[in-house]
């Protein structure tokens, strides 16, 4: 398999400074700040892209655990909500809530439940995650 990369530049100080980032393969370049991180200010931050990574390998992750079970879903839209909050000192994520929706033909809600709970248990991003943060699901069957 091979590696991944992204990079980030900062330039400043924490409040007054600005930065990119960027993944290698040239489909994100993207400006980041303190108000974008710590307010409500334009661009991205890392907690957001942490979502959005989460978000896409569960639900790859579930497309695939429900196809091996001969229920290959329509579509799945997932959400993922990263809660960043002071702590001691410093800051941390703490919380992450999944959100999915699915359309999956001929599947019953137990046994879509049960995929789900797999898919967000098996997904590499949950996997490096779970240790130091709470990671919770909520699963509906459209």
């Amino acid at each position: 398999m091979p590696k991944r990369n992204a990079q980030a530049r900062w330039e400043g100080t924490l409040q007054e400074g600005k930065g990119k980032v960027q993944v290698a393969s040239g489909a994100l370049e993207a400006p980041y700040s303190f108000s974008s991180r710590f307010e409500e200010g334009p661009g991205t931050n890392p907690e957001e892209l942490i979502g959005a990574a989460h978000a896409g390998c569960f639900s790859m992750a579930l497309s695939l655990i429900l196809a091996q079970a001969g229920h290959p879903p329509e579509s799945i839209d997932t959400r993922a909500a990263v809660t960043f909050e002071k702590q001691g000192e410093g800051f941390s994520i703490t919380r992450i809530d999944l959100e999915t929706d699915a359309a999956v033909p001929g599947i019953d809600e137990n046994t879509f439940q049960q995929k789900a709970q797999d898919a967000k248990n098996g997904c590499p991003v949950s996997k490096a995650l779970s240790d130091s943060i709470e990671i919770h699901l909520t699963a509906r069957l459209r």
